[in-house]
């Protein structure tokens, strides 16, 4: 299979769908790869490295579009990349389709074959190829927060840790999955009080059990969460419905309830995000004031910390772009159900639930796509 990568053209993202060592896999399994030039040097991996790898270098996305059996990306196709898919090409990437119709019918007009990185499952129910990315932002979620709390940015002008005489920051991470509990983990590395809000009491027994000593747990009653929030200095939103347009957790009314200058840092931004007053932002304007309440709302926060969050995020992919490359899309879709899972066009039709019921899109099994 011919495998072409080409550079992210999103605002500010520096990631790579391929690592050198990926390509250096793929070609030994037989196959041809070719990478856009430039494509990795936001991750730290210039030309040469592909080359010595074995990979070509191709001038523009334009000839990876042309001539690659399957594109492998990060962030979701812009609109000039959608343009370029065909019939019968595969697409492996990132997608987050329930908050963005246009992008899914232009999946669905492109007869291409795509497969979301976020719907791919295992086999204890996880999101293998979101996890990395989850503990990245999980883990810069706090920095984010900390940051936008300092009243140069508009904050309360609290310190995470506080010092003597000085209490810390009240933290409240709302999600106790990937990213909640590596949210947690970092912010309370850092002083801060935090807690931790979840619906499944078995999540939250394990998180006491666990970590205990680090932070609290508390059931995500909307009573619960509403109290807490009006004491918090930060909220990061952490939740994730997979597939899915994620809840609204904390509504515009309720930020006349909260502290002036508060933070809130919404990683679930890619799903349409948590809170009512989210809208998506990029690394260059990241923060914006509503009502007086921070908002942090990057929609790739793992682009600013690219070079790991590249290696991380091939290490996840590797093994399933080697299968799709090695066996063709049906038959490693066939082999694999988690990974059919992944599927969420194909060819004209939408093959993945949580989409048509969020985009009002009739939905094709994807067990009947594959007998198609």
């Amino acid at each position: 299979m011919h495998i072409g990568c080409p550079k992210e053209i999103k605002p500010q993202e520096f990631r790579v769908g391929m690592t050198p060592n990926a390509a250096r896999e793929a070609i030994a399994h037989g196959h041809s790869v070719t990478i856009e030039t430039q494509a990795g040097i936001g991750a730290g991996f210039p030309d040469e490295n592909y080359i010595a790898a074995g990979a070509q270098i191709a001038g523009a996305a334009s000839d990876i579009f042309a001539n690659a059996d399957m594109i492998v990306k990060v962030k979701e196709p812009q609109s000039v990349e959608r343009k370029m898919l065909r019939e019968g090409q595969i697409l492996f990437t990132y997608l987050h389709l329930a908050p963005d119709p246009d992008q899914t019918h232009d999946l669905i007009a492109s007869g291409a074959t795509c497969i979301a990185y976020e719907t791919v499952t295992d086999d204890r129910g996880g999101l293998p190829l979101l996890a990395p990315m989850s503990e990245v932002a999980g883990r810069l979620a706090p920095q984010v927060g900390a940051w936008t709390l300092q009243k140069a940015n508009g904050g309360r002008g609290v310190l995470m840790g506080g010092v003597p005489g000085v209490g810390p920051a009240r933290v409240v991470v709302i999600g106790g999955g990937v990213v909640g509990t590596h949210a947690a983990k970092i912010a309370a590395g850092m002083g801060a009080d935090v807690t931790v809000l979840d619906r499944s009491l078995p999540r939250l027994r394990y998180l006491d059990d666990v970590f205990g000593g680090q932070f609290k747990t508390s059931y995500a009653s909307a009573g619960n969460t509403a109290e807490l929030a009006a004491a918090a200095d930060l909220i990061i939103g952490a939740v994730l419905i997979p597939g899915a347009a994620a809840p609204k957790l904390i509504s515009r009314a309720q930020l006349s309830d909260l502290k002036p200058g508060a933070a809130l840092v919404d990683v679930a931004i890619d799903q349409g995000g948590c809170f009512e007053t989210s809208k998506a932002t990029t690394h260059e304007n990241p923060i914006y004031d509503v009502d007086g309440i921070m908002h942090y709302c990057v929609a790739n926060m793992p682009g600013a910390v690219a070079r790991t969050s590249t290696i991380a995020l091939g290490n996840a992919t590797m093994p399933f772009m080697l299968s799709l490359a090695d066996k063709g899309w049906k038959q490693a879709c066939e082999d694999d159900p988690h990974l059919l899972n992944g599927l969420n066009v194909h060819a004209g039709q939408l093959t993945y639930y949580a989409v048509g019921k969020a985009l009002g899109i009739d939905v094709l099994s994807p067990q009947k796509a594959l007998r198609a």
